[in-house]
């Protein structure tokens, strides 16, 4: 395919742009059929941001502490003390909470990890793939949290990072699905300090 050939479907690529965003996250080999599931006005409710010293921080703690039944967390860097308060609160509070992270967050130093393990937060690793490197929260099966921004406060004050909190029942069902299929494969976070 020459230059111009590619250069007449680059304005289909705009149309599916938005179809792909819901993908991140939800894995290769997904089916034109899943995600025809969300139209267009689906996604009309959601907050964009951006980082460093945008508020993306602020942003997942206020969803957080809405939070009132599920809060379901995958990341691969979950460093930030605030955001692991927030999730401690919420936990607190009697929401259902439950953390997949990367084998990274398997460490001999006090981490987010082992902070939310102490807390009574049940912390998985995902030690399937080679990174585990989503960064997405979904929280009561209505709200996804995703995007590059790690929950670090590098990716808060240094990084240029970007951050979607979606507001859609369907979408959150999807990234709920995708956490549930990584649940399985997951195995319990044991704290290294105590080996």
């Amino acid at each position: 395919m020459g230059r111009r050939e590619r250069a007449r479907q680059l304005p289909c690529w705009g149309a599916h742009f938005a179809v792909l965003l819901v993908g991140i996250g939800i894995g290769y080999g997904v089916r034109d059929a899943q995600l025809s599931e969300v139209r267009r006005e689906d996604v009309s409710n959601l907050d964009v941001l951006f980082s460093p010293r945008g508020g993306c921080t602020e942003a997942i703690v206020r969803e957080i502490s809405e939070a009132t039944q599920e809060l379901l967390i995958q990341a691969y860097s979950f460093t930030s003390k605030d955001i692991a308060a927030a999730v401690s609160r919420a936990a607190k509070r009697g929401v259902r909470v439950t953390a997949i992270l990367d084998t990274t967050n398997r460490t001999g130093k006090y981490s987010a990890a082992t902070f939310l393990d102490h807390a009574g937060v049940p912390v998985l690793i995902d030690g399937a793939h080679a990174i585990a490197h989503n960064k997405v929260m979904v929280i009561d099966r209505n709200t996804v949290i995703t995007g590059s921004f790690n929950f670090s406060r590098a990716a808060e004050e240094r990084n240029a990072e970007n951050l979607l909190v979606i507001r859609n029942a369907a979408i959150a069902e999807r990234y709920r699905e995708n956490f549930l299929r990584h649940k399985g494969h997951s195995e319990t976070y044991i704290d290294a300090r105590n080996q």
